[in-house]
């Protein structure tokens, strides 16, 4: 006998999530694609340096050297991926920042947007009805700091495609061994995207053995090995040492306590800036994430241990605490559907209210997104808190990008501002020589263009302005050569 027909309900409920969830994620995908068209601006100089501008030394030739890839406290993995691309678009002939910057841009965005497809999916699998699933997937599709970030070159955004996916396949107890393998090499692959990731490979692994799961954790472990190994080939081939970015990264942060150069925070950082980034969403993860501590006590365990682990290392940014936050929505869809279970048995009128609040929150923070300050995010908080965190330094950038055109530039001195917080050749993209602030004076003759303010030039000599910054030209003689140029970030 063939199986009965679906039942009208169960059917509306399917179909109702996967319109909630297809919006949400078309309506995310626009504004993460408005985002990656427009917005030129730098959040913190990591998303060049450590992407951006070391993958356009590898395909063009030329790029500024931050200390991290000085000094080998990174792998290779972002910028190789970023350099694929870039690669391909070189072959097609593109070859203006103003192309293929916001090419990759759309690329990150498209990450983003899988990454909250699933989260949708990892609630599924850990037992919440579609309806509630999908809102969890709509929790990270409009949440504003998602959205924010998901179109910078910053790993901790990009590997939280991975370790979602990962745990989705990797977590539930009944997945099938292909899968599970599956799911740890992925998480495998986020740690070489960002190394304190390795924190939920280890969570994993300690959940598997609480199960009783030991085959499983063993194959788990034989994966991680084989991540851990390729982590190792890589530095040994770009660094010249096995585990070097490994190494290097540790003594820095935790022998030496580097991080804290950049800034120190309270323990409860993390849990204000959420707050203060996206209230009505952040509200959702905790009272629904709470309601899914009995069904899925492991997973929210695992999350904590993150969080709490990222709060008592000194140096905090939101940034750092994102691999994890799309498990924490998709916590969230089991708690969502805990209450509308709950409110089924007694209003069932209200079954669904749990779900459509969490839509709500995640719609206003989708309509807010564009007014996110430094400060909402927890940046800059002592030096410019209400500064929108758009378009910051992004006149610098656009004017870097006009220096690259002009034929009569052989070299450009950034006055204005440090160069950590300029584009690099990634904007510029000349062959010519590109000086920070520090570099030499302008009588050396080493350059013929200057990035300045309009005060500190020649009357006459302004070539372009936006905002507080233009392009002035110095002279029009030929630049003299400088033996002592260096490709290293100040």
């Amino acid at each position: 006998m063939p199986p009965a027909p679906p039942s009208a309900p169960s059917w509306t409920a399917e179909r109702s999530a996967r319109v909630l969830l297809f919006t949400a994620l078309a309506v995310g995908a626009a504004l993460r694609a408005w985002l990656a068209l427009t917005d030129a601006g730098i959040y913190w100089p990591d998303e060049i340096y450590q992407s951006l501008e070391p993958a356009h030394r590898l395909v063009w030739g030329r790029g500024l050297v931050a200390w991290e890839f000085a000094s080998g406290a990174r792998p290779w993995t972002l910028p190789a991926l970023v350099a694929l691309p870039f690669s391909v678009l070189r072959l097609l002939g593109v070859s203006s920042p103003s192309t293929y910057v916001p090419a990759v841009k759309l690329l990150f965005a498209a990450v983003g947007v899988a990454t909250a497809w699933a989260v949708a999916r990892l609630a599924r699998a850990l037992g919440a009805a579609p309806l509630p699933a999908a809102a969890a997937g709509a929790l990270w599709a409009l949440a504003a700091p998602a959205i924010y970030f998901s179109t910078r070159g910053l790993s901790e955004p990009l590997s939280a495609f991975p370790v979602t996916v990962g745990l989705l396949l990797a977590w539930p107890e009944d997945v099938s061994r292909r899968k599970r393998l599956l799911g740890a090499a992925l998480l495998g692959a986020a740690v070489l995207l960002r190394l304190q990731d390795a924190v939920l490979c280890v969570g994993l692994l300690v959940a598997l053995v609480g199960r009783g799961q030991r085959r499983a954790a063993l194959d788990v472990l034989a994966v991680f090995t084989l991540a851990a190994l390729a982590l190792g080939a890589l530095d040994w081939a770009t660094w010249g040492r096995p585990f070097q970015s490994a190494l290097e990264n540790l003594r820095f942060n935790v022998v030496e306590g580097g991080g804290s150069l950049w800034g120190t925070s309270e323990p409860s950082y993390y849990l204000r800036v959420l707050w203060r980034s996206m209230p009505e969403v952040t509200a959702v993860l905790l009272l629904a994430g709470a309601l899914a501590l009995r069904r899925a006590p492991g997973l929210c365990a695992l999350v904590v241990a993150f969080l709490v682990l990222h709060s008592l290392v000194p140096h905090k940014e939101l940034r750092f605490i994102l691999p994890v936050l799309p498990a924490w929505a998709a916590l969230a869809g089991v708690g969502l559907d805990s209450a509308s279970r709950f409110l089924s048995a007694r209003k069932p009128a209200l079954t669904h209210l749990g779900v459509a609040l969490a839509v709500l929150a995640a719609a206003v923070s989708a309509a807010g997104f564009h007014r996110l300050t430094f400060g909402d995010l927890g940046a800059y908080e002592t030096l410019k808190p209400q500064a929108s965190a758009y378009q910051d330094f992004a006149d610098v950038n656009r004017l870097l990008t006009l220096a690259g055109t002009l034929p009569d530039l052989c070299g450009l001195k950034v006055e204005a501002v440090h160069m950590a917080w300029a584009g690099g050749y990634t904007y510029f993209h000349k062959d010519a020589r590109l000086y920070s602030h520090l570099g030499p004076p302008r009588a050396s003759g080493k350059y013929n263009y200057v990035l300045s303010v309009e005060r500190a030039v020649p009357q006459g000599s302004v070539r372009a302005a936006l905002g507080p910054y233009v392009l002035a030209k110095l002279s029009s003689a030929p630049c003299v050569e400088d033996a002592a140029f260096s490709w290293r970030l100040p």
